[in-house]
């Protein structure tokens, strides 16, 4: 399958808040995302992990 499911951890509290799905054919580096970290309650940058 050329979509494979990854996680999203915050870069700054280093959790993992967010499951995603990427095209592992188009998109061969790291995805980052800005998104809404719970325990910082604001919005961070969210760095995908393996």
């Amino acid at each position: 399958m050329p979509r494979e499911s990854i996680t999203l951890a915050c870069t700054e509290c280093k959790r993992r808040n967010y499951v995603n799905s990427r095209n592992k054919k188009t998109k061969t580096e790291r995805l980052e995302l800005k998104k809404y970290c719970p325990a910082e309650r604001k919005h961070t940058v969210h760095r995908e992990t393996k």
